[in-house]
């Protein structure tokens, strides 16, 4: 999932994966969906929350958009509190600043 920068406003090429993810949901109403966003390391650790945050909910709006009941979504940002990857790299920190999305009951 990708935001326009500095943003939390969805890039239209993050739209499809999200419309695979909402039929799911609709196909199974007793799914629930955790979301987690989260940052690199650049910047400020305040300012990576505060956008990670931000980007958790505007996915989790998408969702209620899309009909999902809010009871069925949660939402958290992690800032740059969780790397999957070394931030030394542009590669390491491109794998940082992800979304993830976690089915389950």
């Amino acid at each position: 999932i990708q935001f326009k920068f500095a943003s939390d406003e969805l890039i239209e090429s993050s739209l499809k994966s999200l419309y695979e993810v909402a039929s799911i949901l609709i196909e199974n109403p007793k799914l629930k969906l955790q979301i987690e966003a989260h940052a690199d390391n650049r910047g400020l650790s305040e300012r990576n929350m505060m956008w990670s945050e931000k980007r958790a909910k505007a996915v989790a709006d998408y969702f209620t958009g899309k009909g999902i009941k809010a009871d069925r979504i949660s939402f958290k940002g992690y800032g740059d509190t969780q790397p999957v990857a070394d931030n030394k790299t542009e590669a390491g920190r491109a794998k940082n600043r992800r979304v993830e999305m976690i089915l389950g009951y």
